[in-house]
């Protein structure tokens, strides 16, 4: 599960509980590991997870359309308890108009970084504007998500026009991993940059899915 890139359908663990006493939570792809992990975690049965593609990072526009098509389908399955497990994630509010006309709610605050780390910590951060974020998942999946959609491996020189601007590279890490933190520190090298290793563990992100019910 390291490449979310294609839609992931996880059931829950207990199938007893019909479809309308679950909660069918609508994920982006790259916090699927945290997802479960908050949910097995806290014994969170009701849970029902469907995860869209991870690398739609790349491309927030397909974000607002493809959650509304999640939306419909999983009430054609039957569920009428739907939270969407998406910050805004660079829609410019088009997600918010979505969950308002559906009636669902999403994650508060403006994306992963944010939520992870807290959304009120991270907005009184004033030196995160000159930051690159890392999560777990981008740790890990550096070449894929930043790299290679950046076209950066095969042309090294626009490094300075995407990164130029900025300071860090600000690893907010979800679980304390001495391997991850490496490739963190790898990926500000490989751009240039300083590197801050902050452990935020899931954040906002845990309190959200335990009142997802």
């Amino acid at each position: 599960m390291d490449v979310v890139d294609a839609e992931l359908q996880l059931g829950s663990p207990s199938p007893e509980r019909t479809k309308a006493e679950k909660v069918r939570v609508i994920a982006c792809g790259a916090i699927a590991r945290e997802v479960l992990a908050i949910r097995d975690t806290n014994a969170l049965s009701h849970i029902d997870l469907q995860c869209l593609p991870a690398i739609w990072h790349a491309h927030p526009e397909k974000i607002a359309p493809g959650v509304e098509q999640a939306i419909a389908e999983a009430r054609a399955e039957g569920f009428s308890r739907i939270f969407v497990a998406y910050a805004d994630c660079g829609t410019g509010g088009l997600l918010d108009k979505v969950c308002e006309r559906e009636g669902v709610q999403r994650i508060a605050g403006p994306h992963c970084y944010s939520f992870f780390a807290g959304n009120e910590a991270f907005a009184a951060k004033d030196d995160d504007v000159t930051s690159f974020f890392l999560t777990d998942f981008l740790a890990r999946q550096f070449r894929a998500f930043v790299i290679e959609p950046l076209g950066l491996d095969r042309h090294p020189q626009l490094k300075d026009m995407y990164f130029g601007n900025y300071t860090k590279v600000v690893y907010l890490s979800q679980i304390e991993d001495e391997g991850l933190q490496q490739k963190a520190k790898d990926a500000a090298d490989y751009l240039g940059l300083a590197y801050e290793y902050r452990f935020t563990g899931y954040g906002d992100l845990t309190g959200e899915l335990l009142r997802a019910r």
